[in-house]
Order: C-alpha cells, then sequence, then structure tokens
C-alpha cells in the first residue's frame, strides 16, 4: 500500500498521536508528501485522541482522511465511530485486549491483536501503540523498513532516548504478531 491514509483513534494517554508521528516521521525519511493531523478531546488524557495521517507520493489535498483506507484503534468508543468509514479493501488493526465487540465487515482486511496484553507482558507497558503500528507496516508495508527505525529516533525526544530500543522493541514484536 504505496499511499496511506490513516486514522488513528483510542483514549487520550495511549500514544496514539505519538504513533502517528511515527508513520509521518517515516514518510518524511522517505521525502514523500505527508499530513499529520492530530485531534483530542478537552479532557486528553483519558479523554478521546486521533489523528489522521496521510503519506503520498503525489500533493495531498487534505489534511482529514474521511475513508481512511487503514485504521488502527485501541478502544472500543473509537472502534465504533470509525469503523463504517473504512473504505473497501482497507486494512483494520484492532487491540483486542480494549475492543471486545467487533462488526463484521468483509470487505476490508481486520486483525484483531491484544496489543495491550502484550506489551505488558513484555516488559513494554505503555507501548501498545507501537505494537500495533508494527502490525500496520506488516500489512501494508506503508514505508521502507529501516526508516520506521529512523522514524523512531525521529520521533522519541532527547530526555527519553532510554525509550528508543523499548519502542523498536514493541515495533517488531507488532511486526512479527
Amino acid at each position: 500500500m504505496r499511499e496511506l491514509q490513516t486514522v488513528l483513534a483510542g483514549f487520550g494517554g495511549q500514544g496514539i498521536l505519538f504513533a502517528g508521528k511515527v508513520i509521518a516521521s517515516a514518510g518524511l525519511v522517505e521525502d514523500r508528501e505527508l499530513s499529520w493531523l492530530p485531534s483530542y478531546g478537552p479532557e486528553m488524557r483519558g479523554g478521546t485522541a486521533s489523528c489522521s495521517v496521510t503519506l503520498s507520493d503525489d500533493p495531498i489535498g487534505s489534511p482529514l482522511v474521511m475513508n481512511p483506507n487503514a485504521l488502527v484503534v485501541m478502544n472500543q468508543p473509537s472502534y465504533d465511530k470509525f469503523i463504517d468509514t473504512v473504505a473497501p479493501g482497507g486494512v483494520v488493526v484492532v487491540d483486542s485486549t480494549l475492543v471486545l465487540s467487533m462488526k463484521e465487515r468483509d470487505d476490508v482486511t481486520t486483525v484483531a491483536l491484544p496489543a495491550t496484553e502484550i506489551a505488558e507482558k513484555e516488559g513494554l507497558k505503555g507501548l501498545a501503540n507501537i505494537v500495533l503500528v508494527g502490525k500496520l507496516w506488516a500489512l501494508t508495508q506503508f514505508c521502507e523498513r529501516q526508516n520506521l527505525d529512523a522514524a523512531i529516533d525521529h520521533v522519541v525526544p532527547a530526555k527519553k532516548q532510554a525509550m528508543v530500543a523499548l519502542n523498536k522493541q514493541a515495533l517488531e514484536i507488532g511486526i512479527q504478531a
């Protein structure tokens, strides 16, 4: 999937916006056209959070992603809100630890992965978002693999450099899952 139009959504504090930045940064490393548009409720942590990310080889007309070809969701309200917006032929990656009820859609590929549970078991609490980015990459190959690692290097702040290796580990777990 060379052009990626994705929506990532969940609760504030789950790292939704960070996950979107990783995807966008991978596009930046590849010198592609990109947009990253965050959206979050006034509550932030615990409220709703989502972001739209588009990676393209062509100019992007709007940062709004109304009918994504990829959806990553980390909670039930986000799943319920966005599942019907996914374009036919799209990919849906779901954190099945927190999304317990899924709608049957035979026109999209849905992968349910207990990312929160996996991250906690692996000692990577708080990195379920990156596990899901890894799974999205495994399904869509939206960039060159090494550019995902470069994106992690770019996005993790200098004061949290110890998190770089953990984020890359979470990414690899998602790719292999």
